[in-house]
């Protein structure tokens, strides 16, 4: 037995001095990562995406999309088909006015509009706040007090179009990760307080050109604690700045896409039987009426909408819906996702192009119509080219509002072109939007066997008009030779459709609307570059990595 326990013993001890210790090591080859002396870094302390200020998480998921009781408008745009939506997040509540006027006070800051180079900066994002007007109302106490006062403050945005929308969530995604540079020490703290036109911080021009973000000064994006503690460590170290691969930036904030925003203002997590939803939501609440049922609250309105003509909110008192117009956010229950406001209030602007037909034959995973891929410029000397005040990109919409389509900064972006889309099954173009609805291929009028290009004579202004798919009004702003603006309204009397590809989907019953738009499947279009003043917006992420923020447990 002695003999016995030495050989055991002698053996495993020389198995464990020849077995090669790999922790922290690379299960590739076996490298050490993050060794002192050089090779792969990373982030070990990485964990699951965090919540970006505002938003819920929201569960990704299968779900009947489209599926409505009736149809008394006729529209047949809500053809049920099951798409299957990604995990993401979402703003708690709409955007506020609040919200908007601090992205108002920062590019009156940065970007003031008493400098002629930057007056378009500024009143291109101004809300329109006439939408309130109407001939024969009296309206002007919301026109001129309703965006400022602080008594609507925490009421939602309205008079934003949906370029207006998309600008705000671009701000807010810079202005997050920004934050987040400065709180962990990277950056120099309260310089985003003191950045001047020409060096404001994109998040992009960071992750692709870290070197000229805040307009190439290293003493702000190195000098930070944490930069510090690293450049005294190697003054050569490609690790100074933060990259994707930290997992310490926030992906981008968006408008949602369609079927996301659907997906949550459902809230089927709370009708969840298994894998088995036990009938259908009318309505973001469980049931088929817009009053509560519960003892406690019972014949109290579960959303702000019009409840008939004349009827904004029913009879002063106890049956009265809180609220005339707008309603202050979380005046009324969230949903089962913890949204507010998924039914009434405001409707709400999502980021797809609007087609009569979800095309669900072509994807159903993550379905948005909309794609338009670009790419960074690149100059001569092989780096990105930045925004500068000099070479800001402004837009003439086409009713003759004047935006900017980037900040100094930022990337300028340029379309892919064929290096990107050579040999390529899934793309072959820049832009998407009208992809097997609206492009060449999809009119009754295209030959395959011939140009493919020649689609007959139209008007004037456009050879190919009179055999468009949509053969949408086509209004052209352009600048005479003093700076003023020509507009040319479109008097066709030829056009058959208002559909094209400047049109977005909105979503959601509004304090205008009767409850049969407070159904989530219900889907709408309006211009991008208009406003109302029922129409407002809210935010989403994407969700990286784990479907789930919790393992799945056995029910019993």
């Amino acid at each position: 037995m002695r003999l016995l326990t030495f050989v055991v013993a002698s053996t495993f001890l020389i198995s464990c001095n020849n077995t090669r210790d790999y922790k922290d090591s690379s299960r590739a080859t076996g490298w050490k990562m993050n060794a002192k002396e050089g090779g792969f870094q990373y982030n070990p302390k990485a964990k699951e995406q965090e919540t970006g200020p505002g938003l819920v998480f929201i569960e990704g998921g299968t779900f009947t999309m489209g599926r409505v009781q009736d149809d008394p408008m006729h529209d047949w745009n809500n053809t049920p088909n099951q798409q299957h939506v990604q995990s993401f997040y979402m703003d708690e509540t709409e955007v506020t006015n609040l919200m908007y006027m601090e992205y108002l006070d920062w590019i009156k800051e940065v970007f003031p509009p008493s400098n002629d180079n930057y007056r378009n900066i500024y009143e291109g994002a101004l809300p329109d706040t006439l939408v309130w007007r109407n001939r024969l109302g009296f309206n002007e106490t919301m026109t001129e007090n309703y965006l400022r006062h602080p008594a609507y403050a925490n009421y939602p945005v309205v008079g934003v179009s949906w370029i207006q929308a998309v600008e705000f969530s671009n701000w807010r995604s810079d202005r997050v990760n920004e934050f987040i540079l400065e709180e962990e020490g990277f950056t120099t703290r309260g310089a985003r307080y003191e950045v001047e036109a020409g060096e404001t911080f994109s998040t992009d021009t960071y992750l692709n050109a870290p070197t000229l973000t805040y307009g190439g000064k290293d003493s702000i994006t190195r000098g930070g604690k944490t930069s510090q503690s690293l450049l005294k460590r190697n003054e050569d170290s490609t690790n100074l700045y933060v990259q994707r691969k930290d997992g310490l930036l926030l992906p981008s904030y968006r408008l949602p896409t369609e079927a996301e925003w659907e997906y949550a203002a459902l809230g089927l997590v709370g009708l969840r039987s298994y894998n088995v939803i036990r009938g259908r939501k009318k309505y973001p609440w469980d049931g088929q009426y817009t009053r509560s049922g519960d003892r406690r609250s019972r014949g109290d309105q579960l959303a702000n909408f019009k409840q008939g003509d004349g009827d904004y909110g029913g009879i002063a008192g106890w049956s009265d819906d809180g609220a005339d117009i707008t309603a202050e956010i979380k005046s009324y229950e969230p949903n089962d996702y913890g949204l507010y406001d998924m039914a009434g209030n405001v409707a709400e602007w999502v980021a797809d192009v609007y087609r009569p037909i979800v095309d669900d034959e072509f994807n159903d995973f993550n379905y948005y119509r909309g794609n338009v891929y670009t790419k960074n410029a690149i100059g001569k000397d092989g780096q990105v080219k930045i925004v500068t005040s000099d070479s800001i990109v402004y837009d003439t919409l086409s009713n003759g509002k004047i935006v900017a389509r980037n900040l100094p900064g930022e990337i300028l972006q340029v379309p892919v072109d064929e290096k990107e889309t050579y040999l390529r099954t899934q793309f072959s173009e820049s832009d998407n939007r009208d992809y097997r609805d609206g492009d060449k291929r999809s009119t009754r009028y295209y030959q395959s066997f011939g140009s493919g290009d020649d689609l007959g004579e139209g008007d004037e202004r456009d050879p190919a008009d009179g055999k468009r798919m949509y053969n949408s009004p086509r209004h052209r702003v352009s600048a005479d030779s003093t700076g003023g603006l020509d507009r040319n309204f479109d008097t066709s009397n030829k056009r058959t459709t208002l559909i094209d590809n400047e049109v977005r989907v909105y979503k959601g019953g509004s304090w205008r609307d009767r409850d049969y738009w407070l159904d989530p499947a219900q889907r709408r279009f309006f211009p991008q570059d208009m406003a109302t003043d029922y129409i407002g917006f809210r935010c989403a992420m994407s969700r990286v990595g784990s479907k789930s923020k919790k393992g799945k447990r056995p029910r019993n």
